[in-house]
């Protein structure tokens, strides 16, 4: 089977209302091929990313303005989806994972 790794460019994903419907079905179709991933550790940036996947907010600032001219809207996904990109599908995935590290 096939696993796509997706770093999630937020700033490009939520451009238009249209494309965060897509995304958000996009991320349940495929919810066990799909890893959330980041290239660079900042703790403020986070917020902003949980933000987007776990909450159906709507009209909020991207935490960079110089990415981003227009406002984001939360997916909104269920916690079982959440939990497989969080952690769930790299446990499965990466066998060597220590998994008493996650609930």
């Amino acid at each position: 089977a096939l696993t796509l790794f997706l770093l999630l460019g937020l700033n490009g994903l939520n451009a238009q209302d249209h494309l965060n419907h897509r995304a958000r079905k996009f991320l349940i179709d495929y919810q066990d091929r799909v890893l959330f991933g980041k290239d660079a550790y900042n703790v403020k940036e986070y917020y902003t990313y949980f933000r987007v996947l776990e909450t159906e907010d709507e009209y909020f600032d991207y935490y960079r303005k110089r990415h981003a001219y227009w406002k984001m809207y939360g997916l909104g996904l269920p916690d079982d989806i959440l939990q497989k990109l969080y952690y769930k599908n790299a446990l499965r995935i990466l066998p060597s994972i220590d998994q008493s590290l996650f609930p």
